[in-house]
């Protein structure tokens, strides 16, 4: 009998959603719903627990019945910080979950096979990361938990703030989605992406 490793994911939310003018991308609306409600629609069934990577008051957020893990830089030091804050966070409140997969909060299509096909290509890497046509998508990826250590030395002692600088030594394996009919790692970074999230809805 071969068992499944343990899973978990994190949303990354912890951003200043500047190019969107401010506050909470994810709560955004698409199709009547928050993008975060896209999200998680999609990732609940490929993981054994989610969480969300938020920063500031968490009620804003209790609709949805994630644990809210913010960031313990008080900077904001971007996805990297996020993926450093779900690890830590897994290794103190699930010490069994040995692998953690992460998503962006405004990414609304996130294939349903995520989990599954990068789960297949890890092998002996410690990181596989999603790419489509040919772009890589580093926030995208499925994590061995026990990078926590090493990810922050890196961000501490080397000020290391994006995602590729660090992992570039680690070996990646990068697994391909197609664009068709769509990107499925579109995602939604200023407001005239909202209208074009709306026309990819009606494919």
């Amino acid at each position: 009998m071969i068992l499944m490793p343990r899973i978990a994911g994190v949303i990354l939310a912890g951003g200043g959603a500047r190019r969107m003018g401010g506050g909470d991308k994810c709560l955004r609306l698409l199709g009547g719903q928050p993008l975060l409600s896209y999200v998680m629609k999609s990732m609940l069934p490929q993981v054994e627990e989610l969480i969300l990577n938020a920063n500031g008051e968490g009620d804003r957020f209790e609709q949805f019945g994630l644990s809210l893990v913010p960031d313990s830089f008080t900077c904001l030091a971007g996805p990297l910080a996020g993926i450093l804050a779900g690890m830590e966070w897994l290794q103190t409140h699930r010490p069994g979950v040995g692998l953690m997969v992460s998503v962006p909060a405004d990414g609304p299509f996130v294939p349903r096979d995520l989990v599954t096909r990068l789960l297949a290509a890890k092998k002996s890497v410690r990181i596989t990361c999603a790419r489509s046509g040919g772009r890589r998508h580093p926030p995208i990826a499925l994590w061995d938990v026990n990078l926590a250590e090493d990810l922050r030395r890196a961000m501490e002692d080397e000020e290391i703030r994006k995602i590729d600088c660090w992992t570039e030594r680690y070996p990646v394996l990068h697994v391909d989605w197609s664009n068709d009919p769509f990107d499925p790692f579109f995602n939604v970074n200023h407001p005239e992406d909202l209208t074009r999230a709306e026309k990819m809805l009606a494919l």
